[in-house]
């Protein structure tokens, strides 16, 4: 599965603002005596997570940006950069093709926005291969099912727990873990000897934030009548009255997310 860069750079600012502060001094704090390292970014599309944690991280930065959308990666290695960060970008299918995206030196791993798009599966596959490289994680804005919508519709819930179910569908990895990746993922790190920091890193959507909310919105309701259990006029009916509220400048929206830093006991 991939996502158009239109929708990536709309959502990029509510991401860094989401992003956990006490998640992100946790790998900060990690790495605060290295002089450089080495990073592989999997799913990056254009690059959020280099910029978002890149001032957080040692003054020499490699960074391997990993995606199977040429048009992203091509994307994610544009823009100004420091001359301290080395970029490259490596077309794989992660479906496919994760152990390739781990191998040789890397000091950190990291994803954004992953983790409930895969299958249970593939991210046993993903803890395992981590694991026996001694590999940190840290992963961010998984989606974890919650979402609220002020003010409130009688057809909210109905929309939100169909949404929930669309995130079980496969999204190109198999049967996707959805709003449960997050909590899966810390169990089965603990399980394997890892100490994992979380916190919630939830999107804030205002009466002014316009765009995001019918983006999101109308996500929502597309993803609702591809499970065709909800009647389609219901739906319809639905998407309207909310985007009346938005353009009154009266709805806002939170969607919860969860962030984690996974890092193996013993290393500091």
């Amino acid at each position: 599965m991939s996502f158009t860069a239109d929708w990536l750079a709309l959502r990029e600012p509510y991401d860094a603002h989401a992003r956990n502060r006490e998640v992100l001094a946790a790998v900060a704090a990690v790495f605060a005596d290295r002089s450089g390292m080495t990073i592989v970014d999997l799913a990056c599309g254009t690059g959020s997570t280099l910029r978002a944690l890149r001032p957080h991280l040692a003054p020499r930065q490699s960074w391997r940006l990993v995606d199977n959308d040429l048009g992203l990666l091509a994307r994610s290695a544009g823009g100004t950069h420091p001359a301290f960060a080395s970029i490259t970008t490596i077309p794989i299918d992660l479906a496919r093709d994760l152990e390739a995206a781990l191998d040789g030196p890397v000091d950190l791993v990291t994803a954004s926005a992953l983790l409930d798009l895969v299958s249970a599966p593939w991210l046993e596959r993903f803890v395992v291969e981590t694991a026996a490289r001694r590999l940190p994680v840290y992963v961010a804005l998984n989606y974890d099912g919650r979402a609220a919508l002020e003010p409130a519709d009688p057809f909210d819930q109905m929309i939100i727990a169909a949404v929930n179910r669309h995130q079980r569908r496969d999204k190109g990895f198999g049967a996707a873990l959805g709003p449960a990746a997050a909590a899966t993922a810390i169990a089965q790190f603990a399980a394997v000897q890892y100490t994992v920091i979380q916190g919630i890193s939830d999107w804030v959507v205002g009466p002014d934030d316009r765009d995001m909310q019918n983006e999101i919105l109308s996500g929502w309701a597309g993803a609702a009548r591809e499970l065709t259990d909800l009647a389609s006029a219901e739906i319809i009916e639905w998407l309207a009255r909310r985007r009346d509220l938005v353009a009154a400048g009266r709805s806002r929206l939170r969607v919860g997310h969860v962030d984690f830093f996974a890092r193996p006991i013993g290393l500091r």
